[in-house]
């Protein structure tokens, strides 16, 4: 997007979620680093991502307080500043429950590179969180972080997924990658069980080849497009 307001940013990205399919009623959330380094900017608990607009999204503090928006903050803040005080590289953090993530950590399986969404993830296999629990203390938080490690993205169990990236592109399209990715190897198992898959070498090549920035870029730009049919309103 071409702004610099932090708000319209992530109010904009929270709407691409949604029009990603991975809303679930008013939970889950996607948070933008605070150039400043006051916090994180995220929406206000309550809303749904197709409802948020610049004035739903706060700046939490690392302490859980609202330093500038209305509303207040979602309990799972802690996911995003404890994942970010530890990956200097990470600028943007989405949570979501999308239940092909769900559903497929349940089995205790790897994830499989059947097709290109996910090869982000596959290092060899896809980072887990073993706790469905909700991350509501700092102490959480950082296990979360812990479980990520320099991943793209992680898988909760009995809980969702947490992605990451440099800026709101990239951490959006994870987890859009990520939730497909899930639900390819879904319907392989459900047709019999997938018998073919890239191998380490090919993974590579495509990590390289497939997802560059411009690509995830060409991606989240799409999703903007589709979420802002109907512009946000402004004030």
């Amino acid at each position: 997007m071409n702004t610099t307001d932090p708000a319209v940013e992530v109010a904009t990205a929270t709407r691409a979620l949604g029009a990603a399919g991975q809303s679930d009623l008013v939970w889950g959330h996607v948070s933008l680093r605070d150039p400043d380094g006051r916090g994180v900017w995220m929406k206000a608990s309550g809303w749904g991502f197709e409802e948020v607009t610049p004035q739903r999204v706060l700046l939490v503090s690392p302490a859980g307080e609202a330093l500038a928006g209305e509303g207040r903050p979602h309990l799972e803040y802690l996911i995003h500043t404890e994942i970010m005080a530890v990956r200097p590289d990470v600028g943007a953090v989405v949570h979501t429950h999308g239940p092909a993530a769900v559903t497929f950590a349940s089995l205790g399986m790897p994830l499989l590179p059947l097709s290109h969404d996910a090869v982000p993830f596959v290092d060899p296999d896809v980072r887990r969180h073993s706790s469905g629990r909700l991350i509501s203390d700092r102490r959480l938080g950082a296990r979360l972080a812990t479980s990520l490690g320099d991943g793209a993205g992680c898988l909760m169990v009995s809980h969702g997924l947490v992605t990451v990236g440099p800026d709101l592109a990239s951490a959006v399209m994870h987890a859009v990658l990520l939730e497909r990715a899930c639900a390819i190897q879904l319907r392989a198992l459900a047709a019999g069980g997938p018998t073919a898959w890239s191998d380490a070498d090919e993974v590579a090549q495509k990590r390289a080849e497939t997802w560059s920035a411009r690509q995830l870029n060409a991606g989240y730009a799409y999703l903007c497009r589709k979420a802002l049919d109907d512009p946000i309103p402004t004030e």
